[in-house]
């Protein structure tokens, strides 16, 4: 069963900078797609970035030019570097990850349990 651990989340003033971290384990064979949701108060989750296979990337137009995704293969980990940060990006950050998973693999998706950022003005 796939296991994804999030860090790098807290408590950052607008300008500022922060960088995720999820770390994915339990036998993934292949990563074909991850990235990172964000979910605020009252509101619904929305995509922030994505990262496939073939190192496609793509972003929310507000996070555009701001945030960064990419992945380390080697250590099954994605990142997402948050520059400039604002309020506006305050929510909980989520990251995904659909993977083959096993011997044989399977397809999976999986869910972190959501980290904090607070972007304070």
């Amino acid at each position: 069963q796939v296991q994804l651990v999030e860090s790098g989340g807290g408590l950052v003033q607008a300008g500022g900078s922060l960088r995720l971290s999820c770390a994915a384990s339990g036998g993934i064979f292949r990563i074909n797609a991850a990235g990172w949701y964000r979910q605020a108060p009252g509101e619904q989750r929305r995509l922030v970035a994505s990262i496939f296979s073939t190192g496609t990337t793509n972003y929310a137009d507000a996070v555009q030019g701001r945030f960064t995704i990419s992945k380390d293969g080697a250590k099954d980990t994605i990142y997402l570097q948050m520059n400039s940060l604002k309020p506006d990006d305050t929510a909980v950050y989520y990251c995904y990850l659909d993977a083959w998973v096993g011997q044989p693999p399977e397809f999976s998706s999986s869910w972190g349990q959501g980290t904090q950022v607070t972007v304070s003005s």
